[in-house]
């Protein structure tokens, strides 16, 4: 019985969570059901959603990245340095960005790999403090406005009626989920969190798996900086401040586990509409920002929690079957 309710809520917990809690906010205020509430919602959770595909990968490795947010931050800044102040073509300036992005992820993932720092905790908050360093040296503290049509159109363009940021992050599911479940670089990252030991004598390559990994994160975290600065139509050097907090918690609340080895991109998504939801609703029912901070906390505390309660339910159905 304690291992059937494990697998339930492995599966359907954290979509069951965003059905209750968008019924409760239908019924509690009128305007949430609203298309255009609802179009909000999905403009407003695109960023974290490629924050948390992009910090989804290292966590199932049995890593971290903590440096999504402050490369987000940076390459949205460096893009409009580009296109504003040096006057290169949009398109360049948007594929430069994300070739540094991807470049910052390669360090991460060189300084762990090469370097053999001790963990990634330690290399991308080293990594953090540097991209915000940059971004604010870059912008000299002050945001860069005014970017072209072509710049912005992933950020501020709908298509149909949907926002193009929110189709772009339905894409980058798609592109992961076919990465971690149909190719052997997906099944070597679930296999590196499920054992290390066991993955490296199966013949994997620790090091070049785990270097793609950071790099994927930088190129996410570069695209949600492309993404965030078309919408604001501007680069300002805090851009990002947090960003890697919510990266991590909708894959917490997605049913990711923090130890390594489960996790999916369709939870990870699921995670963050429900953070998206409820700080969208907590403001339409006028609740103040510092609560609503409080609010998202318990939701991790729970979701970790239940992950938790998952964990011991099938060690004791383990032990029961010996």
């Amino acid at each position: 019985m304690e291992s059937k309710m494990s697998e339930f809520l492995r599966r359907f917990g954290s979509l069951i969570g965003l059905i209750i809690l968008c019924i409760i906010l239908a019924v509690w205020s009128d305007t949430f059901l609203t298309g255009r509430n609802l179009m909000n919602i999905l403009r407003q959770s695109s960023i974290a959603a490629l924050l948390a595909i992009g910090v989804l990968l290292p966590i199932l490795t049995g890593g971290i990245d903590l440096s999504v947010g402050s490369i987000q931050g940076f390459t949205m800044c460096f893009m409009a340095y580009m296109v504003v102040t040096t006057g290169i073509n949009s398109i360049l300036g948007i594929f430069l960005t994300l070739l540094l992005g991807s470049f910052m992820g390669l360090i991460n993932g060189l300084l762990l790999t090469k370097l053999r720092l001790p963990h990634p905790f330690i290399s991308t908050l080293g990594m953090q403090y540097v991209a915000r360093g940059l971004a604010l040296i870059i912008t000299g503290g002050m945001p860069i406005s005014g970017l072209p049509p072509a710049a912005r159109w992933l950020g501020s363009e709908n298509i149909g009626g949907f926002p193009v940021s929110a189709l772009l992050v339905v894409v980058v599911c798609m592109v992961y989920y076919v990465i971690l479940n149909h190719t052997p670089f997906g099944r070597y990252v679930y296999s590196i969190g499920g054992s290390r030991e066991a993955a490296r004598l199966s013949g994997v390559n620790l090091d070049r798996v785990l270097n793609w990994t950071f790099v994927s994160a930088g190129f996410l975290s570069a695209l949600a900086g492309v993404v965030l600065a078309g919408r604001v139509n501007s680069g300002y050097p805090l851009a990002g401040d947090g960003g890697e907090l919510d990266g991590i918690a909708g894959c917490v609340i997605g049913g990711t586990s923090l130890f390594g080895g489960e996790g999916t991109v369709l939870g990870t998504m699921i995670g963050v509409l429900i953070m998206g939801v409820l700080r969208n609703g907590l403001n339409l029912l006028d609740v103040s920002a510092f609560w609503q901070k409080v609010f998202i906390g318990i939701v991790v505390i729970l979701a970790v929690w239940v992950d938790v309660l998952r964990r011991t339910a099938e060690y004791r159905a383990s032990v029961r079957k010996v």
